[in-house]
């Protein structure tokens, strides 16, 4: 039998691994949901999906835009997201690598003594296939299906990480809009009280007013100089937060920040049906491919139970003389298959499988949990779009009443109409009422971006350019 039969012979033998896997048939679970959202939030179901609007449409402010940009480039945990790409990748490659034989070049020399007391030489090369496994039973398959779907949850987590990203740094740059727009208006309200105060001290040094009222209006400027120093603590903590999501320090030649009022988001996304979500999100997909994974593990461990063949040869030429090991007649070939049969393993094989079995029940527990998160996820942000725009815009018709009442007890103060008391009361409660507009308008925008994250919006990628194309 020449080299080339030889091949075709363990070639053959390679075929008849082309078997079926003993992995259960998978199905994709049923989600534990309700299949609408609760029509008390339920947006609508036509127009763009957010998974389909690029990050850069959703974001028109600019200043946003070029801090996603930064964090996509130097955030340290997407990094690391596409590293295990490359990890995952590179394991799944090895194990795919078990499924066909390794052929290595071979070359040999082997002395012994003879019994004229000389050694005598045998020189060999060839090709060699070591310890290759027919996989009559699936076991390699399974083993290389579960290192697969190990393989795609990474790529759908890195799709997760920079969702999760985008989403992070438009909510920390819109809170930092927030916190300049709370600094103004609490050095505005500070002023006032200063002026308040000073004017309190000279009534009362005039004998037209009690300590009374210069102490209460003492202690309100007090309590607004306490509410600076908590905001501008504020502001720097959540720049710190922002810093850290970019990976970067923030730029110097960055769009300068803009008012809350100003700010555009997309705001007609459409909810669609909690079914979409299992399309639209790569974290849920990247639990379903878990759970595929943790499936194809159970054939891997049925498949133990059964005989292994695993099969070495190899096939070259062999000569007493190197000059001979390429002339006729000298070739060699060496073939041996090996049957493993399991009898006893002292149950190994069985807690195996109930380990793979359990594995698999987790897996399902898992995907099921994250269907359920992103359920109350989209219902929580819904609830917010359906509420807050009704709340924010009773705030403001209560902050424009609030500053005509403090307008006219001032007037009714100077004139002595009015006493200080009514005065201070109604600065203390246009400032509450104000702040309370500015948190309600960003909890407004962040609200709508948390609605696009959870959506699946911030993966899709802008379209190039056509002349790049």
């Amino acid at each position: 039998m020449n080299l080339t039969s030889r091949l075709t012979v363990l070639a053959a033998a390679a075929l008849l691994a082309a078997c079926g896997s003993m992995a259960p048939h998978y199905e994709r679970p049923a989600a534990p949901v309700s299949p609408t959202y609760p029509a008390t939030v339920a947006g609508a179901i036509g127009g763009t999906p957010a998974a389909d609007i690029e990050w850069q449409r959703f974001f028109e402010d600019a200043r946003i835009r070029r801090l996603i940009e930064l964090a996509l480039q130097n955030n340290r945990d997407l990094r690391v997201a596409v590293l295990n790409i490359e990890r995952t990748r590179a394991q799944y490659q090895v194990q795919r690598a078990d499924r066909l034989p390794s052929v290595s070049g071979v070359a040999s020399l082997t002395r012994e003594p003879n019994a004229q007391g000389d050694q005598t030489s045998l020189y060999s090369v060839g090709l060699g296939v070591t310890s290759y496994e027919l996989d009559l039973f699936g076991r390699v398959r399974s083993l290389s299906d579960a290192a697969l779907g190990q393989y795609l949850a990474t790529e759908e987590g890195r799709k997760a990480a920079q969702i999760s990203l985008v989403g992070s740094v438009a909510r920390a740059a819109l809170a930092i809009q927030a916190d300049e727009e709370l600094l103004a208006l609490t050095r505005q309200t500070l002023a006032t009280r200063e002026d308040s105060l000073k004017l309190a001290q000279l009534r009362f040094d005039n004998g037209v007013a009690s300590e009374l009222d210069l102490q209460l209006a003492r202690s309100l400027m007090e309590a607004a100089r306490t509410t600076l120093a908590q905001q501008q603590r504020q502001r720097e903590l959540d720049e710190n937060a922002l810093v850290l999501l970019v990976g970067q320090p923030l730029p110097a030649d960055l769009p300068p920040v803009a008012p809350l009022a100003q700010t555009r988001l997309v705001d007609d996304v459409p909810a669609g049906l909690p079914a979409d979500l299992l399309a639209r999100r790569p974290d849920l997909r990247q639990s379903e491919q878990l759970l595929v994974s943790a499936n194809a593990n159970i054939g891997a461990a049925k498949a133990a139970f059964f005989p292994r063949i695993t099969l070495t040869g190899s096939a070259g030429t062999a000569s007493n003389e190197l000059s001979g090991l390429f002339k006729d007649g000298s070739g060699a070939w060496t073939f041996m298959p090996q049957i493993t049969l399991p009898i006893f393993d002292a149950g190994r094989n069985r807690a195996n499988l109930d380990v793979a079995n359990a594995n698999r029940d987790i897996a399902l527990a898992q995907y099921e949990k994250a269907v359920q998160t992103a359920f109350r996820e989209v219902a929580d942000a819904l609830a917010g779009r359906a509420t807050l725009g009704e709340q924010l815009r009773s705030q403001q018709a209560q902050a424009d009443a609030e500053n005509a009442r403090f307008r006219l007890s001032d007037l009714r103060y100077r004139n002595g109409v009015a006493s200080y008391l009514d005065l201070l009361d109604a600065q203390r409660s246009l400032f509450t009422v104000q702040q309370a507009a500015l948190q309600t308008r960003l909890a407004q925008l962040q609200n709508q971006v948390t609605l696009y994250q959870v959506l699946g919006g911030g993966w899709t990628e802008a379209p190039a350019p056509q002349a790049a194309r």
